[in-house]
């Protein structure tokens, strides 16, 4: 009796790691008959500026509030651009899980924005590998700012348009890393300056950096394409970190664009790192689920 003991004692750990060595084998071959969906490439639907390939889940409204301060180069007068805000606000609703349909109203000249985003492509992994995500992105943007001088009173109301066509590509390399490269194109009917090309080709790069649960680093720089060296623009670039606390998201960033819209941050940037011309500001969004099933399980 005591040899048989012994014997079930010393074979009980052999047979519960065989178990697990078998469980486990299982498991990795249901994970290589099974495409799993990259979840969470970006924790909004914008990197900081500019949109990632994120959309609002169906039946979901995203209310978003972006703001940005005057420039920290404007002294202390201007509490360093504190005492001068620009605002936009925002709703986002997803028609589907890959379709989101928003509108905006800024201050900066005024403009009311529209915008439609479609997830043509999801990363995946397992069965089925696909390498990354592609969304696609069109917005049309007027400004109803009151006309300054003669030129503006003779704009018409298609002069007063602008619009914007991209395709997000992003790719989710790790849990902390995730990039995108946006290609743009922007076209107005009457630009903002004499000298400037109607339509605009522009590259946006974009990143997250994933230090904690909920804190990310996020970067953004947009390169455009000018025919025109002598115009006061400049390329749009920001820095900054976003802050997840449940249902809302917190950025906060420095950035040398003013306008938050796309037909601002790329086409009419004008502010300069080199000398000081940096905005603070801020994105919060705040999700509101109208999925009657969810909220009967909640």
């Amino acid at each position: 009796m005591k040899a048989l003991r012994l014997a079930i004692i010393l074979l009980f750990p052999v047979t519960i790691l065989h178990a697990q060595n078998d469980l486990l084998g299982e498991l990795n071959k249901l994970d290589s008959n099974t495409t799993v969906p990259v979840e969470a490439t970006f924790k909004s639907t914008r990197i900081i500026n500019g949109h990632s390939v994120e959309t609002v889940k169906k039946n979901h409204m995203d209310f978003r509030i972006s703001h940005r301060f005057g420039r920290l180069n404007s002294g202390s007068y201007q509490l360093y651009g504190l005492d001068q805000a620009t605002l936009r606000l925002g709703f986002e609703y997803g028609v589907t899980d890959d379709l989101m349909i928003g509108v905006g109203r800024s201050t900066e000249q005024k403009a009311f924005d529209f915008f439609a985003k479609y997830r043509l492509l999801k990363q995946t992994s397992g069965a089925k590998v696909v390498p990354v995500s592609i969304t696609l992105f069109a917005s049309s943007a007027i400004r109803t700012l009151r006309p300054l001088t003669d030129e503006e009173l003779k704009r018409s109301f298609q002069n007063k348009l602008t619009y914007v066509y991209q395709a997000l590509i992003a790719r989710k390399f790790s849990e902390k890393l995730s990039l995108q490269i946006t290609p743009t194109y922007l076209y107005r009917n009457l630009p903002e300056l004499t000298g400037e090309e109607r339509g605009l080709f522009s590259l946006g790069l974009g990143g997250r950096l994933k230090i904690s649960k909920r804190v990310s680093i996020n970067a953004e720089y947009f390169w455009t394409a000018r025919n025109n060296g002598s115009l006061p623009y400049h390329d749009s670039m920001a820095l900054g970190v976003d802050i997840e606390t449940g249902g809302h998201v917190f950025q906060l960033h420095f950035t040398n664009s003013l306008g938050m819209i796309e037909k601002q941050f790329i086409g009419e940037t004008t502010g300069s790192w080199g000398k000081g011309d940096i905005h603070y500001g801020f994105n919060i969004s705040r999700t509101f689920s109208f999925d009657k099933k969810s909220k009967r399980k909640g």
